[in-house]
C-alpha cells in the first residue's frame, strides 16, 4: 500500500480508533494502527473452533465408558452397547475436528484430537469384533488385560505431554488434558495388573476429565457464538477471561470481510 492509498490519519480511521480505544480504556494507537485498521483483514479460510465439537465428542464417550469403569453401571459385556457410540462420535466426530484443528492451525488440537479420535475409533473396532464373535476376549479380562493396558500407557504419556503444553493455552484445557493423563495412567496400571480398585479410581478421575472437556467446550462454545468471554477459561492473556470482554481484535476491512485468526 502507497502512501497515496492511505487514509487520511486523524479522519475516518482516526475516529474509529479512538471509539475501540474508548471501549477497552486503552491508551492511544499510533498511526500505522489507524491506517491498517481501516484498510482489510488478512484473510486465508473462515474457521470455526473444530475443539467444540472434539471436546463435546470425547466428553460424552468417556463420560459413557468411565462411568462403567468406575463401577457405576453393567458389566464387562456392556462395552457392545455403547462401543457404537464411541466410535462414532468419540472416534469419527473426534478424529475429524482434529483435522479440522490442523486447517485452524492448531497444532496442539490436532495432535490431541486426532490422538484420542485414533483410540476411540480403535476401541469400537475392537468391540465390534467381540460382538460378532470374530474375536475372543482372554479370560478375566474386566480388571486384567495387559494387551489393552498397553493403551493407555502411551496414551497417558503423551496426554501428559499435551497437558504440559496446553499451560500455554489456558487452565480449562490444561485441567482437562491433566486428568485425562492421570485417568489414562492409572487405567493402564490396573489392567495391567487387574487391580479392580484401581480400575475404579482411574474411572472416576476419567470422569472427572469428561466434565472438564464440557466446561471447556462450553467456554469456547459460548466465546464463538457471543463474540466476548462468557466463561473464563483461565488465559494468561491480560484480561482475556472477564466476561464480556472480546474474544479478539481484528484489523480488518469494515464492510465485514470474513477471515481467520490462528488457533480456537
Amino acid at each position: 500500500m502507497s502512501a497515496m492509498d492511505a487514509p487520511e490519519i486523524g479522519g475516518p480511521a482516526g475516529l474509529r480508533a479512538e471509539r475501540t480505544n474508548r471501549a477497552r480504556g486503552n491508551g492511544t494507537f499510533g498511526p500505522e494502527h489507524e491506517v491498517w485498521d481501516s484498510r482489510a483483514r488478512i484473510v486465508l479460510t473462515p474457521v470455526s473452533a473444530p475443539s467444540v465439537l472434539g471436546l463435546f465428542g470425547f466428553a460424552a464417550a468417556t463420560l459413557i465408558v468411565a462411568g462403567n469403569l468406575a463401577g457405576w453401571y453393567g458389566n464387562s459385556t456392556s462395552a457392545m452397547y455403547f462401543a457404537p457410540f464411541a466410535l462414532a462420535f468419540g472416534g469419527i466426530a473426534q478424529f475429524l475436528a482434529g483435522m479440522w484443528s490442523y486447517k485452524a492451525r492448531d497444532t496442539l488440537a490436532t495432535a490431541m484430537h486426532g490422538m484420542w479420535g485414533s483410540f476411540w475409533i480403535a476401541y469400537g473396532i475392537l468391540w465390534l469384533l467381540v460382538g460378532t464373535k470374530a474375536l475372543a476376549l482372554p479370560i478375566g479380562s474386566s480388571t486384567y488385560f495387559p494387551a489393552f493396558g498397553m493403551w493407555f500407557v502411551m496414551l497417558g504419556l503423551l496426554t501428559g505431554i499435551g497437558a504440559f503444553v496446553a499451560i500455554a493455552k489456558n487452565l480449562g484445557l490444561f485441567t482437562t488434558l491433566g486428568l485425562l493423563s492421570a485417568g489414562s495412567c492409572l487405567l493402564a496400571a490396573a489392567f495391567l495388573s487387574g487391580n479392580s480398585g484401581v480400575q475404579h479410581a482411574g474411572g472416576w478421575v476419567l470422569v472427572a476429565s469428561a466434565g472438564a472437556a464440557v466446561y471447556t467446550a462450553t467456554a469456547l462454545l459460548a466465546a464463538e457464538t457471543y463474540g466476548r468471554t462468557i466463561l473464563p477459561l483461565g488465559k494468561f492473556k491480560k484480561d482475556a477471561n472477564i466476561p464480556g470482554r472480546p474474544i479478539m481484535d481484528p484489523i480488518e476491512y469494515p464492510l465485514g470481510m470474513p477471515g481467520v485468526k490462528v488457533g480456537q
